[in-house]
Order: C-alpha cells, then structure tokens, then sequence
C-alpha cells in the first residue's frame, strides 16, 4: 500500500498533531506500509519521507494560532505532490483545516481516511458549514481522537466517526535519567490563556521557595509573563526545546503540570509524561480526565483556580506514598495507548475505505493536474 498522509500544521513547529503525524508514520513503516508525509515546513524536514510544502503562515484557530499553509504556492506543491505520487490512500489530519488538507479532498484522487483531533466550538464550522459538510463527505472513513472530538465533528457535519486515541512510542520515553533531587515543576504548551500557565504562575506564589518551574514553549503572552515574574528566580524560560530535551526534562522533573482551561480533545502530553514515569497535575476538564483517571493516573484540579492547583501541585510534591501510587497507576495506563497498537488499528481501516471504495476511475497523470489546474484557477490560486 502506497499512503499520503497529510498534515495541515507545519511539522516544524511543535505540536499535538505533529507529533502524532511523525509517530504515526514511523509506526507504519515498520509495518512494511509506504508513507510519505505531506505538510508544510518551516526549515529542513524533522523526520524521513517528508515532501515539504513550504512554510506557514501564523492562523488564529480553536483560540490559538496554528502554523498553517493557506497560501496559492502551498496548494501547488500539494496538486504536484498528488499527481506525481499517485498515492493508493490519503489519510488526512485535521481535514477542514484551511490548505493542504482541504485541497487534497476537494480533488480527491484516492480512497480518504480523515482524523479530527480538535474539540469545541468551531466558528469556521459555524460559518461555512455547507461547503464543509460538502468537503467530508467526499471521505470514505472518518475517525476522531476522542469521544469530544468526535462529537464536535459530528455536531457540525454530521455522520459517523471511529474514536481511536492518540498513540505514544512507549520505547521514547522509557528513563535513563535519574530524576534531580530538587522540586521541580515542568510545563510545556503554548503561551496562551487556554492552556492555563498565568493560572500556574499565580499558583506558584503559594508554594515553597524551594519549588522551581520549568517553562517550555512560548506564545503570545511569553513576554508579558516574563515581566511580571522578572523577580522569580523560581522560574525558568526555556523557550523552544527539542523533542529529545522535552523527553529528558520529563525524565527529571518531579511533576508535569498541565493546567489548561478547556479546548483539549485528548491531552497527549499527559500521555507522555505519564510514559515518563513523571507525576502529572492538570485540570479536570474532560479531555484530560477522561484519559488520566483524577485519583488514579493523575491529581485533578479545578480549571482556572490558582489556589485550588497550588493545594494539589503540594501534595503532588510532598506526599510521597500518593506521588508512587499514582505513577505507578499512570505507567500501567499508559501501556493502553501504544503507536504500534494505534498503526494496526489504521491498517485494518485504511484496508476498509479501500475496499468500500466505488469502482469509479481516479483522475489520474493529466486529467488529474488539468483538473487540479482549473481549481487552482477558480479559487484565484495562481
């Protein structure tokens, strides 16, 4: 089987999405599938088989900015990529976001398989929602990361979806790192109001002078945060890491905070420091609750209540019989959601769509480009 796998987000830029691209693809290869990733790219691909699509373009989505590739040039390099490819299956992530993905369906070559990882309100669903609706069911399978991704897709568009989960390269994670003897709390996310870190940084000012945070990442609040905590020495900016140090910060820290306010679908990080064998404290929302169980996986607190998650972040420091528990509970949950377990579950369906597919001919060499040309041509893409 020949798979296009296609990501709307730049693979360059750190990410839940991305991060399951790559893991998915490197999973599939080792089941002897052909997979070539197809996404934009800010610099030199992260990983092998990836055709780049050019770089991103800073979009405000599901209120945050995404590294989307919206513009003419990308959806070029997507019709050439397709043509010359001639690939046996897409499967596309995230497939009404704006570029590659929507591009790819609208002139459908081959058999889709689409994922939706998002959950929430959408105003782009909202506002285009006949055209979208037009667009998904051009797809032969949809599947969703989780039950709220699944209902937000469903609510707007309609149909059936499959809900997987997120997968994990357990081996990544495994510790050789003995954990440093100071409390240390590690964040990582983008600096944004939804993802909660003004929430821990007031939370700090409840905690023992001894505590340290790590800050990973950056965003639109990065400065503004970093002014008003200039005196805390507490606090470290790590800005952008790579996924090699985030692996090893996970190893060492004493907890993983994830304090975010709503709009996760599934919460893969989690799933990651859980492999990590680190301790995690995050809100209670249901993207996360649902995957690391409050009490067992991991210590909940109320969203958006810095003293609430200061009372929780204590004891996920001080208490140690609660801390060993919990890690334990976590590591033998965390053994659910393998990536190699996720690859066979997507063979069998990518063998589905294939199979369901009408016996109708595909666009295929000229016919294809000539009718990918007058698309471009129609919506001004030249």
């Amino acid at each position: 089987m020949r798979l296009g796998m296609i990501s709307p987000y730049s693979l360059t830029v750190p990410g839940g999405v991305q991060n399951q691209i790559l893991g998915l693809a490197r999973a599939l290869r080792k089941m002897d599938i052909d997979v070539r990733v197809l996404a934009p790219c800010d610099g030199p691909p992260p990983d092998t088989g990836i055709t780049p699509l050019g770089n991103s373009l800073p979009t405000v989505a599901n209120g945050s900015i995404a590294p989307l590739a919206p513009d003419p040039s990308a959806q070029l390099r997507v019709i050439r990529a397709l043509r010359d490819e001639q690939f046996d299956l897409l499967h596309v992530h995230e497939p009404l976001a704006p570029g590659p993905t929507i591009t790819a369906i609208v002139l459908k070559q081959s058999p889709i398989v689409a994922t939706y990882h998002r959950a929430g309100a959408s105003k782009s669903y909202e506002y285009f929602n006949k055209p979208a609706r037009w667009v998904a069911n051009r797809i032969e399978v949809n599947c969703a990361v989780s039950e709220e991704a699944a209902t937000t897709a469903k609510q707007a568009l309609g149909g059936a979806y499959e809900v997987l989960f997120n997968g994990i390269e357990l081996s990544r994670y495994a510790s050789t790192t003995t954990q440093q003897h100071a409390l240390t709390i590690f964040f990582l996310g983008r600096h944004e109001p939804r993802k909660g870190l003004e929430v821990l940084i007031r939370a700090m000012q409840f905690l023992p002078d001894e505590v340290k945070l790590w800050i990973a990442s950056d965003g639109p609040d990065t400065k503004r945060l970093q002014k008003a905590t200039e005196d805390d020495r507490r606090i470290e900016w790590l800005g952008r890491i790579s996924d090699e140090e985030k692996i090893n910060r996970l190893q060492r820290a004493s907890v993983f905070c994830a304090p975010s306010l709503g709009g996760e679908s599934f919460g893969i990080v989690l799933l990651e420091a859980m492999a990590a064998k680190t301790l995690v404290v995050a809100s209670d929302i249901p993207g996360y609750s649902k995957l690391a169980r409050g009490g067992q996986d991991a210590l909940l607190s109320k969203a958006g209540d810095s003293t609430a998650l200061a009372k929780t972040l204590k004891t996920a420091l001080y208490e140690s019989n609660i801390a060993e528990t919990t890690i334990a509970s976590a590591f033998s949950r965390v053994q659910e959601f393998s990536m190699k377990e996720l690859a066979e579950r997507y063979v069998e369906i990518y063998h589905r769509a294939i199979a369901q597919t009408p016996a109708v001919p595909l666009a295929k060499g000229g016919e294809f480009f000539s009718q990918a040309a007058l698309y471009v041509k129609k919506h001004k893409m030249k």
